[in-house]
């Protein structure tokens, strides 16, 4: 799998033999980079996707590999005498938490380093695990359901508050889904969720499908809350990537204040 370290002759000959390293290089960088976008996309912690674009590199015959990687892009610069230097950026764009793909990921990356795999044998790796299923959708949902419901309990909610909080966490689930497919920024999709959250929890009140508006929408709140992101800023900023983890940090933030104007604005609706 390591680029060919054989000796060029001199003159042309060897300034094309650079030139084809050169590129078979590109070609195992770009490939590197798919694996550091789904990484990154899938809720790796930027350090995380740092090391094994680093290893990888390294594993394809590199000398020196110097990554830079932030929450919406990726820089590599790998080098060895007998390529030079090749660069290539990646943009990242949305994230889609799968802790699952995350796994196999990390998987396909100890097995290049250790077996070495050639590029087909790594693109059909990887576009297996791209192909990996998710979970149904009625599983997502009943999944919805139970967190939601669990919290309302938690915080002191009755069981028809939990029963009102866990079927509207079912309906948030559904629109999020509907509003990803607009490819919609998170923040207004919070911004909707929140929103209709709140103005559900307050019509099940007033109709008498709840006990407490406030102890169905904790359970709501629960589902849109950015944990992950916020985690992994910490991770970031405590292992030295300060600026990827403030990114995280104000990212993680300012979506916590859109979900609590969400349910601010819900309130006022109702109660004015």
């Amino acid at each position: 799998m390591e680029i060919t370290n054989q000796t060029a002759p001199a003159g042309d000959a060897g300034e094309l033999g650079r030139l084809e390293a050169a590129a078979r290089t590109n070609e195992y960088l770009y490939q590197i980079l798919d694996i550091g976008q789904a990484m990154l996309q899938s809720g790796a912690e930027v350090s995380r996707v740092e090391d094994s674009i680093r290893r990888l590199c390294l594993a394809f015959g590199a000398e020196r590999a110097d990554v830079f990687t932030i929450t919406s892009s990726i820089m590599v610069t790998v080098y060895s005498h007998r390529f030079g230097a090749v660069t290539q950026t990646r943009r990242v764009a949305g994230t889609q938490y799968d802790l699952h793909r995350l796994e196999l990921l990390n998987h396909l990356c100890r097995r290049i380093c250790a077996q070495h795999l050639t590029p087909e044998e790594t693109d059909r790796a990887l576009d297996a695990i791209q192909a990996t299923p998710q979970y149904s959708f009625g599983t997502q949902l009943f999944t919805y359901a139970l967190i939601s419901s669990s919290f309302s309990l938690f915080f002191g909610g009755s069981l028809l508050d939990a029963a009102a909080s866990g079927v509207i966490g079912m309906v948030l689930k559904y629109l999020d889904r509907v509003i990803r497919r607009t490819e919609a920024n998170a923040f207004l999709s919070a911004l909707l969720c929140s929103c209709l959250g709140g103005l559900l929890a307050g019509l099940a009140v007033r109709s008498g499908l709840g006990d407490n508006t406030d102890m169905i929408s904790i359970g709501n709140i629960m589902l849109l809350i950015p944990g992950i992101a916020l985690t992994n800023s910490l991770r970031d900023m405590f292992s030295g990537n300060t600026i990827s983890g403030l990114m995280r940090f104000i990212e993680a933030i300012l979506l916590a204040l859109v979900i609590a104007c969400g349910f601010a604005l819900a309130a006022g609706i109702m109660f004015s």
